[in-house]
């Protein structure tokens, strides 16, 4: 994964997190835009997420968090 991505996905869960509870859950469209306008960086966190890890839709932020830290 890349680093800027990996960094990224941190970002978004810690903000997710400190909103909302570690009891939030997110799905990997959280860390994109509505537009579609890196559909290359999207597959590779959706093969991440689907493929690799075999996770459902939504998933607990801090679970995704802990993932991607052990990168």
């Amino acid at each position: 994964m890349q680093k800027l991505l990996k960094e990224k996905i941190i970002d978004v869960c810690n903000k997710k997190i400190a909103a909302k509870g570690e009891n939030v859950g997110l799905s990997f469209y959280a860390f994109f835009k509505n537009k579609n306008d890196n559909p290359e960086l999207l597959m590779e966190v959706a093969a991440w997420w689907i493929k690799t890890h075999k996770l459902n839709h939504f998933e607990k932020a801090i679970k995704i968090k802990n993932l991607v830290e052990q990168l």
